[in-house]
């Protein structure tokens, strides 16, 4: 295999530090869950496929009975201590695993150049029509499961487990190395 180190990238790749992730599977649709939800992030639940983001605080919707809550790394324990005494009355789960994810940011000189770094690795359609700002995807990179949300045109934030992190980011490197683009979009 070749020395990843000698690619010159069109798309920058970084690891971003330790973010805090609360897995939180619950009925999304009572209000109670929605209100402890708000509690700890200052955000209201976000529409299926969604991401809503202020500040340190995120909020992405996993699936019709799961969110994933972005919050400081370091308050995250708190923060699921909270969840748990606000949904006692509730079946729920709320887990702290921030320490199982590493979280990746992709920025690219043009939003065409990014979605194109994208499209290479994961079976998801990142036309603009069908994947904008604000909006998640879970997929895979290859062969690791990741999700995957667009910050803002050019800059992209993925996250996967941590114990195929290195995979991942060789993965995006190579994708978005100089003499690999592509022009689709």
């Amino acid at each position: 295999m070749s020395d990843l180190s000698t690619l010159t990238p069109y798309v920058s790749v970084s690891e971003l530090p330790l973010q805090g992730m609360i897995t939180l599977r619950a009925d999304l649709s009572q209000k109670t869950v929605a209100t402890a939800v708000k509690a700890v992030t200052g955000l209201a639940m976000p529409a299926p496929r969604a991401i809503l983001e202020k500040g340190a605080y995120g909020v992405a919707c996993m699936s019709h009975d799961e969110v994933m809550i972005l919050c400081p790394y370091a308050e995250c324990a708190a923060h699921v201590a909270s969840l748990d005494k606000k949904l006692a009355k509730l079946h729920h789960l709320a887990l702290d695993m921030s320490d199982a994810r590493a979280v990746f940011e992709i920025t690219a000189p043009t939003a065409g150049a990014l979605r194109d770094c994208l499209a290479k690795l994961m079976p998801a359609d990142f036309h603009p029509d069908s994947f904008g700002v604000g909006e998640l995807r879970r997929s895979r990179v290859a062969q690791a499961a990741a999700a995957v949300w667009l910050t803002d045109p050019k800059t992209a934030r993925l996250f996967a487990f941590r114990s195929v992190k290195q995979y991942v980011y060789d993965l995006l490197r190579v994708s978005g190395a100089k003499g690999g683009e592509v022009g689709y979009f």
